[in-house]
Order: structure tokens, then sequence, then C-alpha cells
């Protein structure tokens, strides 16, 4: 992700981020199943998922519980990072 942290949406709104702590992930396959569960979720713009520290970074408008659910439904446990 090398954009703006102020990057503003089309619609003139500030882009939200959220950081979730993700764990179960053990490998390259576990950090691109998380990315791509994140992608699917309606609002969201960016993910950048660190297999190392477990923390998935979201740019966009989406519900956070929708971003929970979708790590979840793949078998990861999150939190969200406040």
């Amino acid at each position: 992700m090398t954009q703006h942290p102020n990057a503003l949406h089309s619609s003139g709104l500030q882009l939200d981020n959220t950081e979730l702590m993700v764990t179960g992930m053990t490998c390259a396959h576990c950090q691109t199943a998380v990315t791509r569960a994140l992608e699917g979720v309606p609002g969201v713009k960016e993910v950048s998922v660190d297999l190392s520290s477990g923390l998935a970074r979201v740019r966009g408008e989406a519900d956070r519980q929708a971003l929970l659910d979708a790590v979840e439904e793949e078998g990861y446990k999150a939190t969200l990072q406040l």
C-alpha cells in the first residue's frame, strides 16, 4: 500500500483504516486466503496482511463486523485493533 494515509474516496469521504489481528495463519496460502476474503467485503478498497505479525490493514468504507466475519469464514480468528 503506497497511497497517502488521508486519501479521499471518489465521494469525497475519507476512507477508514481498520486493523485486525488475525490468528491461525501459518503460511503464504493462509495470508492469501485472508487477503482475498477481506477484499471480497463490500466497500474494501485496499488490503495488506502481514503473515509474521498477523496484522491485517484494511482501507475503505466496509462494515467492521463484515470484515471479522469474512476472516472467520476462512477458518481464522480475528479481533479489531483499537
